[in-house]
């Protein structure tokens, strides 16, 4: 019996898929992102579970080193690049391995000969596989692997930056003409107004950062706000609009999130991020998770991302941070700030005549039962 669920499997991590973890994965996640060698899991995971969403790790922005044959984490492999001249070099003419990720080189992104051997290359591999698409890694916005502009042919990362947005459209058209779709990691859009609608546009977008960093480091309350209303349908929409109501990203279009822990699955930002997803995405969004810094090799999975809300029967109330809606079968809140939130109000709580105070950077649910009760999620102790 597969479970009705808003989990996301983060899962191309280096070591195999196990069987075990494709009957509990068939069971319990909505989307699976995997490495691009995991064919055969791919192919039993929608075997099991027909609704699973499966999509193929690929690197837009560097060629590995270490990988020695097909199928490649990247669209191109290191020695195909090295005999086309697809590395960015620094102005000495050195190759750029990316800081703190050994055998990873940056590829020249703005070069339109490397954009469409690596639409071939993807294409022609994903096309007539089991996957349903390609989860598009490093659609950077910040200069993360120590690049050091300028450099050969790119005086700035603005230079990067318009490399990525013809390559996703390119890549995008020519998966979506073979049936097959094209989710980018979409870096830092609060910093680009409309990045995300672009880089969406052929089949969703990935947010790896959700309302953080790190398990203790969070985006503060504005720019919280900033990121959120990048995946609503109008990112120009100001803050009144979206929060009467507006609906989330467009139907078709995926939206992964993802929040950083320490590991541990009782985190509370694990709960802070499910409580945002139903807020913010009003029911609409399509998976969740949370984990530990490059820690993509479990199966994380908390039993509230199989709890169903419903529809929203109202608009999201609340403002400077601290949020709460209202749903059919329940109630969600969220205290995106570093402060103790004031007492909310929610129904049927039986706690201080109905009201509850939230701590910093944390989220709860309520969840309605058939008979009248209520099941309260929440990782903090009530006042």
């Amino acid at each position: 019996m597969t479970t009705v669920s808003r989990g996301l499997w983060v899962r191309y991590g280096g070591d195999p898929i196990t069987r075990e973890q494709v009957e509990f994965a068939a069971q319990h996640y909505a989307v699976a992102l995997v490495q691009p060698g995991e064919r055969e899991a791919a192919r039993q995971l929608k075997e099991l579970n027909p609704n699973i969403i499966v999509l193929a790790y690929k690197c837009l922005s560097s060629a590995r080193r270490y990988e020695e044959s097909a199928p490649y984490t990247s669209g191109v492999s290191y020695s195909e690049a090295e005999a086309q001249g697809w590395f960015a070099r620094r102005l000495n003419g050195d190759k750029i391995e990316w800081n703190g990720y050994w055998g990873h080189y940056q590829m020249r992104v703005w070069d339109a000969s490397y954009r469409s051997r690596w639409t071939q290359n993807v294409v022609e591999e994903i096309a007539d596989s089991p996957f349903d698409g390609v989860l598009a890694d490093n659609d950077i916005y910040g200069d993360y692997y120590g690049l050091n502009f300028p450099l050969e042919g790119a005086e700035s990362i603005e230079v990067v930056h318009r490399g990525l947005d013809a390559l996703i459209s390119e890549a995008g058209e020519a998966l979506n003409a073979r049936g097959k779709i094209l989710v980018p990691n979409i870096a830092e859009s609060r910093r680009d107004e409309g990045k995300w609608e672009r880089h969406s546009a052929y089949g969703g977008g990935f947010e790896e950062v959700f309302l953080g960093w790190g398990p203790n480091e969070f985006l503060d309350a504005n720019s919280s706000v900033a990121q959120i209303k990048q995946m609503m349908p109008s990112p120009q929409a100001n803050l009144r609009n979206f929060m009467q109501g507006e609906q989330a990203q467009g139907e078709g279009r995926l939206t992964l999130l993802r929040a950083s822990t320490d590991g541990d699955l009782q985190h509370p930002n694990f709960l802070m991020a499910l409580a945002a997803f139903w807020i913010f995405g009003g029911g609409q969004w399509s998976a969740v998770t949370a984990g530990a810094h490059d820690a993509h090799n479990d199966t994380p999975w908390v039993e509230e991302l199989a709890w169903d809300l419903g529809q929203p029967t109202g608009p999201i109330e609340g403002a400077l941070g601290i949020y709460g809606r209202s749903f059919e079968k329940g109630w969600a809140a969220v205290n995106l700030t570093d402060q103790v939130s004031p007492a909310l109000n929610f129904p049927g709580s039986g706690h201080a005549n109905g009201t509850i105070s939230i701590p910093p950077h944390q989220g709860m649910l309520v969840q309605a039962q058939d008979d009248g009760g209520l099941i309260i999620a929440r990782r903090f102790d009530l006042q």
